[in-house]
């Protein structure tokens, strides 16, 4: 009776029939709880099963092997992490047969603890203990990797998937897309995107924001454009804010200012209104294209909106002030000193170039001191070097990178071991990046001269993508600099004997810091010795 209560999903009535058992001093057994067990999960009642499963030493019954693995899957579904974990490593010890389910639940549970890591180490034990993946699994890895930035890894298991004969499906193309996109692995991410066309899926509004938003992070204008006019042409779903919101983004990127308004047009006439990410990101498009008045007209237009002014916005318009001709940065710095009078005061610092009577490593200190966001933090000292480079005031770069070390907010930057010492600067702006490199090699010249051992190989990291390849690049260029790039990894390597040879033959001739040359519109320091 209870298989067939199981077999017709009605779990209520086989608890009932359980305490009808009890009632007639029927005496449970194991096969009775397995089944009731069963039942549960049929039923999709996980919190049930693990109830009755810890039941079962009361009334003397065995939690056998096969029992105790197959709970797996269903502690780590409810949650409780530890048991879930126990019972595998016992299943792991003692050789017990795991099934799928365990596989696919665990990563699951990792997932969403975000433990990529035992993600990774759970789908490694699949493959060792010789157990095939099935969509399940695979869909959960794919979304953890995804979570995890690891396009690399969801890349892998997605191929993995297709080789093993198993053709994704919606769900699954979703899960590849939004790891593709969080990674930018744009390419791999618009090939997965035209096979759902070509297949006539469904991609869904999500998607297609994801796919714009990935665009605008890598400027692919007019990838995003035929996205855009496939999403309107879809059927199935329309723009909405965050749709017109990464168009007028990747526009603005890209300098396309008559675009970008027309898309913000479009956006109001659709019953949209401009938030202030929006509109931060047409102010950095007037300021790509030096239109100076347009920035505060922008600015000013918050203002009236009454939207509440944050520091995302003041980054930009730093950055703006890199770009426009200096006679104009002091309409800029009033908008700054309204939008945040901290950051305001540090940049009429630098831009009217004063001197004495303010502690400017106090004041720029207090200023990061204000803000709790790391990531905006360190895109606003970022800036704020970039500023002083633009500006040529070097000391303040200087000053302003030592003060990210002492507050936390640039970790890393130097690694040294016995084998490699190596400059790290990925995650710099240009600015910031330049400024590294010259105090590193600075570092180098100090180590040389007081006779310190150089280790075999001495390296700098940058990305790729990014303006700092091409500005590292050609500042060693420029300067002859003994370093071999490696395009694949945006690495710059050489070897000790090499970069002694090299600082020892430019003389003492370069004692000052100067920046006498421009690379991709970015002041180039001459080296300090």
């Amino acid at each position: 009776m209870m298989k067939l209560f199981r077999e017709s999903r009605d779990f209520e009535k086989a608890e009932k029939l359980f305490d009808e058992m009890l009632q007639r001093m029927v005496k449970p057994n194991g096969i009775t709880f397995s089944t009731m067990i069963s039942s549960a999960a049929l039923c999709s009642m996980h919190h049930k099963a693990v109830e009755w499963f810890e039941m079962m030493p009361s009334f003397e019954c065995v939690q056998d092997d096969k029992l105790s693995s197959g709970m797996i899957s269903f502690y780590a579904r409810v949650g409780s992490v530890d048991v879930a974990l126990r019972l595998y490593d016992r299943a792991k010890k003692e050789k017990w047969k795991v099934d799928k389910l365990a596989f696919m639940a665990l990563i699951k549970m990792y997932g969403k603890l975000g433990n990529y890591d035992g993600c990774v180490c759970v789908y490694n034990d699949m493959k060792v203990l010789g157990v095939k993946p099935n969509m399940g699994t695979y869909r959960n890895m794919l979304h953890a990797m995804g979570r995890a930035k690891m396009a690399w890894k969801a890349k892998a298991v997605y191929e993995e998937m297709i080789n093993n004969g198993i053709l994704p499906n919606q769900s699954t193309y979703g899960a590849v897309l939004h790891a593709y996109c969080r990674g930018s692995y744009k390419e791999d991410a618009l090939s997965v995107y035209k096979e759902m066309k070509k297949k006539g899926m469904d991609v869904g509004r999500v998607l297609y924001n994801m796919l714009l938003d990935m665009c605008s992070n890598v400027g692919y204008v007019d990838e995003a454009v035929e996205i855009f006019k496939d999403m309107k042409c879809s059927g199935t779903c329309h723009p909405c804010s965050v749709t017109y919101s990464s168009l007028i983004s990747v526009y603005s990127s890209a300098g396309k200012v008559s675009e970008a308004e027309a898309m913000l047009n479009e956006m109001i006439g659709c019953g949209f209104e401009p938030n202030i990410l929006v509109l931060t990101s047409l102010a950095g498009c007037y300021g790509k294209t030096k239109r100076t008045d347009d920035v505060v007209r922008i600015f000013n237009q918050l203002l009236d909106l009454g939207i509440s002014l944050d520091n995302r916005l003041c980054d930009c318009l730093l950055h703006v002030m890199t770009q426009i001709p200096k006679q104009e940065h002091g309409k800029i710095t009033d908008c700054i000193e309204k939008a945040n009078p901290k950051l305001g005061f540090v940049v009429r610092y630098l831009v009217e170039e004063k001197e004495g009577g303010v502690d400017f490593r106090k004041e720029a200190s207090e200023l990061f001191n204000t803000i709790d966001d790391y990531v905006i933090k360190k895109s606003l000292c970022n800036s704020l070097i970039d500023l002083c480079v633009n500006l040529d005031v070097l000391d303040r770069a200087h000053e302003l990178l030592s003060l990210g070390h002492t507050l936390g907010i640039y970790t890393n930057i130097q690694i040294r071991s016995q084998t490699r010492w190596a400059l790290h600067v990925k995650s710099l702006s240009t600015g910031t990046a330049l400024t590294a490199l010259h105090v590193w090699i600075n570092d180098l010249s100090k180590a040389l001269e007081s006779g310190e051992e150089l280790p075999l190989v001495l390296g700098i990291q940058t990305a790729k993508y990014k303006s700092s390849f091409s500005v590292v690049e050609s500042y060693l260029k420029e300067h002859n600099a003994p370093f071999e790039k490696d395009t694949d990894t945006g690495w710059f390597l050489t070897t000790n004997e090499a970069v002694k040879s090299w600082l020892q033959s430019r003389g003492s001739s370069e004692t000052d810091a100067a920046l006498n040359s421009r690379v991709l519109g970015v002041p180039v320091m001459t080296l300090s010795h």
